[in-house]
């Protein structure tokens, strides 16, 4: 790394040696390819927030609310909707925002340890179930009903997913490196 001048995004903070992040398969079976690509985008976001505590509830640029504490209570939020309420049909209300409250899950997060850690304790369980539902699926094609979107396939809802979480690990990159000046892929 250098020790002057500007930093540069070659000059990654964590060891690419150690990075597995993206140990998808590159060919194969669709699933395991949807869902490993999916894997690599979640761990990127716990990577994006990894050594910090209260910081993650610090906002971007104002006016924004913006936070990494704020997407991961977002992507819980969003890993919810679509895998427990419309694929699995289950009764699933939001945890963090409301149909009052768009903006809950960003408003809502607060350098406080408690609603820190029910962020990653929700967030982990929406994955846990997302995963278990993707891999007991008896295919890509089953579907559920959204009120948005209208009919929408588990093949659909793994490439939204995807897009969703690279996307905000987009936003992730540039408030980490605002917070302690830590960049990478």
């Amino acid at each position: 790394m250098s020790t002057s001048g500007p930093r540069r995004r070659a000059e990654l903070f964590v060891d690419e040696e150690r990075d597995d992040r993206l140990d998808a398969p590159t060919t194969g079976d669709e699933r395991a390819v949807l869902a490993g690509f999916l894997r690599a985008q979640r761990r990127t976001l716990e990577l994006k927030c990894s050594g910090l505590e209260s910081e993650l509830a610090r906002r971007s640029v104002a006016p924004s609310t913006l936070s990494l504490l704020g997407l991961v209570r977002h992507l819980a939020d969003v890993e919810r909707r679509w895998f427990r309420h419309v694929l699995a049909g289950q009764e699933a209300p939001r945890l963090f925002s409301s149909t009052a409250h768009p903006d809950g899950d960003f408003d809502g997060a607060v350098a406080d340890p408690a609603v820190i850690a029910a962020a990653w304790e929700a967030w982990r369980a929406e994955v846990a179930f997302a995963d278990a539902f993707v891999a007991a699926a008896p295919g890509l094609d089953v579907a559920g009903d959204d009120g948005w979107r209208g009919r929408v396939s588990l093949r659909w809802v793994l490439i939204h997913m995807i897009e969703e979480y690279a996307r905000h690990n987009g936003h992730a990159d540039l408030l980490r490196e605002r917070i302690d000046g830590a960049i990478g892929v």
